[in-house]
């Protein structure tokens, strides 16, 4: 038997909207059992997920390789959905690499890459899922340029309302277009933010991680709890607080050593939510 497993991912990291991404230690994980008549898939995930031919991980294995002979699978996944944390880019990555591996494909990273793009429609969720740890990609036409590179040491603390945003929803309250100069002005927030990163320098990076102009402003009102929680980390002496991807999951950079006091009291403030204490992953996809 052959284990495919993915990691969650959480994009934009504030101004780097559909662009940065970071690889986020929870997984999607997609067992190859046995060769069988019809494709089947297993999972404890609820009725809303396939456990057929129709099932997202096997439609983009079809898709990448038509002929291929079906077979059981057993998924498993700690990602939430439709929170903002990547769970259908980890079921395309893990159908790519069931089509890769069932049929000999021996793709590259970035043929990998390309054609998750085409898919999923931006770069910033797929790359650090194939890739790991901290990504920054572009579409130019339907070419995806990206960089890999290692994300300063640090602790995250996810925060994850009740309930679900899909990114329908979250797009739909974003603006067609802005003046120029705040694109501007956003853009160069989101570049001094990289090379911050690059740097090492996680005090500034998550203090730009803060200043978006894209997304946020925006989204806030659909997730209010983003401002309170970011109040509390100011308070606990984090880096920086953003919302992941489209929403609702609000994440956290700090010092592992900040997370047992933060967690507490954002868990005090909201006692239904569900707050994951996670790190950065540093390999993306796998066989395990």
């Amino acid at each position: 038997m052959v284990m495919i497993r993915v990691p969650a991912t959480s994009a934009n990291l504030g101004p780097g909207f559909d662009s940065l991404g970071l690889a986020v230690s929870l997984y999607l994980t997609v067992e190859i059992i046995e060769e069988v008549e019809y494709w089947e898939i297993e999972h404890q995930l609820g009725k809303a997920i396939p456990q057929d031919d129709t099932n997202l991980v096997i439609q983009t294995a079809l898709k990448l390789a038509p002929n291929l002979t079906p077979h059981k699978l057993l998924m498993k996944s700690d990602i939430p959905p439709a929170r903002g944390l990547g769970s259908s880019s980890a079921a395309i990555v893990a159908g790519i690499e069931l089509a890769n591996h069932i049929g000999n494909l021996e793709m590259t990273k970035d043929e990998k890459i390309q054609f998750a793009a085409k898919i999923e429609g931006h770069p910033d969720n797929i790359l650090p899922a194939i890739l790991g740890d901290f990504t920054v990609g572009t579409m130019l036409g339907e070419q995806v340029i990206w960089t890999q590179s290692t994300f300063p040491e640090a602790g995250l603390l996810i925060t994850i309302p009740n309930r679900e945003l899909l990114t329908t929803e979250s797009r739909s309250v974003l603006p067609g277009s802005l003046p120029f100069s705040e694109s501007t002005r956003g853009s160069s927030i989101a570049n001094v933010l990289v090379s911050a990163v690059h740097q090492g320098d996680l005090v500034q990076a998550g203090f730009l991680m803060e200043q978006d102009l894209f997304h946020e402003p925006y989204r806030s009102e659909l997730i209010p709890e983003l401002n309170k929680i970011r109040g509390i980390a100011h308070e606990e002496h984090a880096y920086g607080t953003y919302l992941s991807g489209a929403g609702t999951a609000v994440l956290t950079l700090l010092p592992v050593d900040k997370i047992p006091v933060f967690k507490e009291r954002v868990q005090e403030l909201y006692p239904d939510y569900t707050l994951l204490q996670t790190t950065i992953e540093r390999m993306g996809s796998m066989f395990v």
